[in-house]
């Protein structure tokens, strides 16, 4: 029996090598993102065309809304939840940064890491109450400003699809 050899040449060489190499080295940031804030079950469901929830759009950036165990709090009205809804370890902020993006983080400081003692939202900022580490919401990232966390606030998956927002994790 003859073997066939295959013989390429050296750019096709450096071409594949290179994509074995992304495709070896691609991971998913969504798995394998690690927080110090423990994972308890995320389900939000907001519709915006809906109620109070018809200024919570991208037109108006740098607002926000907090989903925790009293519900609903938005423009200064609390809406009650759902049975089914769950809201993460410390409560959830849902933000719209300055580019109009919609963003969903757990209201626990990383660095403290306490459940009763959630950030408190105002404007850009979510500052916690026990360390005094400023989260950078504007950013669409929630990063600390002040240095003393070195970690964000943890990131929740969200899906906008006509006009309804669902948070989950």
């Amino acid at each position: 029996m003859q073997r066939t050899q295959i013989l390429l040449l050296p750019e096709f060489q450096a071409l594949s090598s290179l994509l074995f190499l992304l495709a070896f080295c691609a991971c998913d940031t969504h798995t394998t993102y690690r927080s110090s804030v423990p994972s308890y079950p995320v389900n939000i469901r907001i519709n915006t065309y809906e109620g109070t929830y018809v200024h919570f759009k991208p037109e108006y950036p740098y607002t926000y809304m907090i989903v925790d165990k009293d519900g609903y709090h938005f423009n200064g009205q609390i809406m009650p939840r759902k049975e089914t809804d769950r809201f993460g370890y410390a409560g959830v902020v849902v933000y719209i940064d300055g580019f109009g993006t919609y963003s969903a983080y757990d209201m626990a400081c990383p660095h403290c890491v306490k459940q009763d003692e959630p950030v408190e939202v105002d404007g850009m900022l979510a500052t916690c109450p026990l360390c005094g580490e400023e989260y950078d919401l504007g950013t669409g990232y929630a990063t600390p400003q002040k240095g003393i966390s070195d970690e964000a606030l943890r990131r929740y998956y969200l899906i906008v699809s006509n006009g309804v927002i669902t948070i989950r994790n």
